[in-house]
């Protein structure tokens, strides 16, 4: 944390932070605009005119951070001193506590041709009960001696795969190449505690693709982010706040898990959330994630027509989230996903802090360009719990 725990008061202003997956992109090669320049936002304009703008470096400058470390970023963390695999927020997402000794990893389903190339690394993101049901298949016919797996199905293609038995390691390499049109790769242990790990994924991943061999799509695993569960100080710990996280996926819920908020039902549209965001101030929470996934997938697939759209959905719903009573409202990204790139990269995300305290400077919009203008400025992202305290008035002064 970047500011003293004496200065931190039990009272003030209820905060709201606004995570737009993704959000931040570059230009198009055609008309140069970003996608946050070419959605029309209406509703944003409107709020960034009276409030204060700026950017966030989430990593070092050129480190491209993962949802994870991004998210800790914003939360107050230093990712960089803090190591763990996706695996582990995964299943926190899926209300699976991970004991100490127990090692996740994130699953994802993919499509492999006759030659084991991948094709698809998301097998056609399948219907969230197709996934069900592949996993119900899998655990109920692989077992392991000595051990025992668990598939924890997610969304669409998502699934958490749980290893719990003894003296088995984490820092075990994935099998994901991230790309299309190679082979998965071979499970290598980093270090000696970890290799029965990885021989056991491997032979589980054998098991299985026998298994998925006659399914249209879904005829392969991919395995990424092996983790336990490290130490992490809880946010009411940190700041004296009631926190809670409104998130539609399981590994957003799980980040948030990580550092003590509770989970609340999000439902599965923003409209949802918004009405969930209103009961979560009536109930006294001090604090509240919400997170947008949208933004990111759109530029995961290239496509930025849909990240321009899902920049307009959320700016649609904007005015119901503004009023479920918060004094303080952020909306940032947890890293940049530029459709041109199709991958997160290492850019600043914008910044947009709402607050009776907010210096505006006229003329600027919620984007890339326009933030850069704006009396923020740019900070580093455990810079950014400071600055929201400061703003609902929950930081004494330092010093005489």
């Amino acid at each position: 944390m970047t500011c003293p725990a004496q200065l931190i008061r039990d009272r003030g202003g209820r905060i709201g932070l606004f995570v737009l997956d993704g959000l931040g992109g570059l230009p198009h090669p055609d008309h140069h605009r970003t996608e946050l320049e070419a959605a029309t936002t209406p509703h944003l304009d409107a709020l960034a005119s009276r409030s204060s703008l700026g950017r966030i470096q989430l990593l070092p400058p050129g480190i491209t951070p993962g949802s994870g470390p991004g998210h800790l970023s914003l939360f107050g963390h230093d990712p960089m001193q803090l190591e763990f695999g996706r695996g582990l927020l995964e299943a926190l997402g899926s209300d699976y506590p991970l004991a100490a000794g127990e090692i996740a990893a994130r699953g994802n389903f993919c499509t492999l041709d006759d030659a084991g190339l991948v094709t698809d690394r998301r097998a056609g993101r399948p219907s969230d009960d197709e996934c069900r049901r592949i996993c119900q298949m899998l655990s109920q016919q692989i077992s392991l001696d000595g051990v025992k797996v668990q598939l924890l199905p997610g969304k669409e293609h998502r699934f958490t795969w749980v290893l719990t038995g003894e003296a088995l390691g984490a820092t075990v390499t994935d099998n994901d190449p991230q790309v299309t049109g190679l082979q998965p790769l071979p499970f290598v242990a980093v270090d000696e505690n970890s290799e029965r790990t990885a021989a056991l994924a491997s032979e589980w991943i054998g098991k299985a693709r026998q298994l998925l061999a006659q399914e249209p799509a879904a005829n392969g695993v991919l395995l990424r982010g092996f983790s336990t569960r490290p130490e992490v100080a809880g946010f009411e710990e940190q700041y004296r706040l009631r926190s809670a996280s409104l998130a539609i996926y399981p590994m957003y819920r799980g980040v948030a898990k990580l550092v003590g908020m509770e989970a609340l039902d999000a439902g599965s549209h923003l409209t949802d959330q918004a009405e969930a965001l209103r009961s979560a101030v009536k109930d006294d929470y001090q604090f509240v994630f919400i997170h947008h996934k949208d933004t990111d997938t759109a530029g995961h697939s290239g496509d930025f027509d849909a990240k321009v759209a899902a920049i307009e959905a959320f700016d649609s719903v904007l005015p119901q989230f503004l009023d479920a009573g918060l004094d303080v409202i952020a909306i940032t990204g947890d890293h940049s996903t530029p459709t041109t790139m199709k991958e997160h990269s290492w850019h600043p995300v914008p910044l947009l802090v709402h607050s009776a305290r907010a210096l505006p400077v006229a003329g600027l919009r919620f984007t890339e360009r326009g933030c850069l203008d704006g009396d923020i400025g740019t900070i580093r992202g455990p810079e950014l719990m400071p600055l929201l305290l400061a703003h609902a008035d929950r930081l004494d002064k330092y010093g005489a």
